[in-house]
């Protein structure tokens, strides 16, 4: 078994669409930025009303990747 090294950020991210969508933007542009993602975790979802229905979906995500 190999020895593996990961580093955890978190960032936010929003859609109009779903929750789902907002994961995929967020994944999307963290790896404009950043190599060797391997995971995600959901810490949060909330969302904004805006004329008694629901305008944006949004999430919080802990995103993991290797330390070359």
């Amino acid at each position: 078994m190999s020895e593996r090294v990961y580093k955890k950020i978190e960032i936010a991210a929003s859609s109009a669409e779903s929750f789902e969508r907002a994961i995929e933007v967020g994944i999307e542009k963290a790896s404009r930025t950043l190599q060797h993602l391997s995971w995600f975790e959901v810490v949060e979802q909330r969302g904004r009303i805006q004329n008694n229905t629901v305008a944006e979906y949004q999430v919080v995500l802990k995103v993991g990747f290797g330390v070359e």
